[in-house]
């Protein structure tokens, strides 16, 4: 049996599978046969996810989605923000926020950063839906005449709930549920404690969640049926995101970007 150390050790070293890997060369021969460059940004949080799953679990689920773009299209894949906007999650010991500001700030400053050194478009991949000012800063640019997308949207997400045959709708799959549970089962399954087998809780009425927080609806910070989620479905979801992501790229690259 593994030591508690070496058991830690492993671990560790697993999450350095969220790090690209490239040099400068690697960026340079990537850009080079494409009409304009793209970046890929993933942008997670440190949050509860219930008692079985890491509180990096939304970096984990943003970088599993990117590293499937990156696999599929010629695109510059990004280290992850780290930390977001998770304060409706504050009741729960780990929790770490930064203000909607400092979001708007760091993204706007990559982007920036970026188009300083050629790289045209920027993609922020989002894993954590309290992000809501990621939208503002998609708009913003782009009223600018800059080139970024903010993904998966919407019905990305509801295309791949239906091919992995996900079971659980959108807005019951709120947190810690079926879908996130899928994907790290696929992607980071030594990351998955016993437990999400009986964690199953729904609360569907959910509007004063930006008054109260999500204490007011859930003990367990679960909300969703993780016992529902495998490997299969999140192997699914994955591709199936990196299918809907090629409009994206299309209309980054275009001559025009929109």
């Amino acid at each position: 049996m593994m030591s508690g150390s070496g058991a830690r050790a492993a671990a560790s070293g697993a999450l350095y599978g969220v790090m690209p890997t490239d040099t400068t060369q690697d960026v340079s021969a990537r850009g080079a046969d494409v009409s304009a460059q793209v970046a890929v940004l993933p942008v997670g949080s440190f949050e509860q996810h219930g008692p079985f799953l890491p509180l990096a679990t939304d970096t984990l689920v943003a970088c599993a989605v990117a590293q499937e773009i990156a696999a599929s299209y010629p695109v510059h894949l990004l280290p992850p923000v780290t930390v977001s906007c998770s304060h409706e999650h504050a009741r729960w010991p780990g929790t770490v926020s930064i203000s909607a500001v400092t979001l708007h700030a760091v993204v706007s400053d990559i982007a920036a950063s970026l188009r300083g050194s050629g790289v045209d478009a920027l993609v922020v991949v989002n894993g954590h839906g309290g992000n809501y000012v990621l939208g503002n800063v998609v708009q913003e640019a782009s009223a600018r005449g800059e080139r970024m997308a903010l993904f998966p949207g919407a019905e990305d997400w509801e295309a791949a709930r239906e091919r992995a045959g996900v079971r659980t709708s959108l807005l019951t799959d709120m947190h810690a549920g079926e879908i996130e549970t899928s994907i790290l089962l696929h992607a980071h399954p030594e990351f998955v404690r016993p437990g999400h087998e009986s964690a199953d809780f729904t609360a569907d009425d959910r509007r004063h969640l930006l008054t109260v927080g999500m204490s007011a609806y859930t003990e367990s910070g679960v909300i969703g049926r993780p016992s529902l989620g495998s490997a299969e479905k999140g192997k699914a979801l994955l591709a199936s995101l990196a299918e809907s992501f090629e409009p994206y790229f299309a209309l980054l690259t275009s001559a025009r970007g929109h």
